[in-house]
This record gives structure tokens, sequence and C-alpha cells, in this order.
């Protein structure tokens, strides 16, 4: 198992984890250790795909609360090589995304 860690803005969605070969998410972490709530936005596509469409966004507008974390583990997402997983959050506040994977 290997892990990513990127830290979020409120620009344009960070690629927080680009899949090279086939591999499995088995948990995603966003960690806001700032003071104040902010708003993720989490995103899924495939190699093919644009993060800018709308189709591609499977967690919109989550809100986090001041020092504290959204885990998601109980979905797994498969990934084929070159997927990829982007997001951002609503205000440049101290969020760190962690994504946590295994090659399949």
């Amino acid at each position: 198992m290997a892990i990513q860690n990127t830290r979020l803005t409120n620009s344009t969605a960070a690629n927080i984890y680009a899949s090279s070969g086939n591999s499995a998410i088995t948990t995603i972490h966003l960690c806001n250790y700032s003071g104040s709530s902010v708003q993720a936005n989490i995103y899924i596509a495939p190699s093919s795909g644009n993060v800018a469409n709308s189709n591609t966004v499977i967690y919109g507008n989550v809100t986090i609360s001041a020092y504290n974390t959204l885990i998601i583990y109980q979905e797994k997402f498969v990934m084929a090589n070159g997927d990829t997983i982007y997001a951002n959050v609503s205000a440049n506040a101290s969020v760190t995304a962690t994504v946590s994977y295994i090659g399949i």
C-alpha cells in the first residue's frame, strides 16, 4: 500500500492522485487543520476525461469543520492507468488530502 499527500487550495482543483497502472483507492482523508470550516470538492476523471466537467464530481461542497477530517473509506474506487482524483476547498485554509492506494 502507498500514500500520497497534497495540500489543497481554493483555486483550480489539484491532482491528488494519478493512477499508474491499475490501482484501488482504499481511503481518502481531507484534514482541515485550520480554525475555520471549509467546503471541499472531490472529482474522479478517467484518463481521457476533464475534471471541469460536473459529471466527475463525487463529493460536492462537503463541509469540513475546523480541526476535523473527512474520511472516505467505505467506497473503493478501482482506477485504470491515467485515471485521476482531484480536490479543492472553498478557502486557502490548511487542508491536506491524503490518498491511500494499492496496485492491482
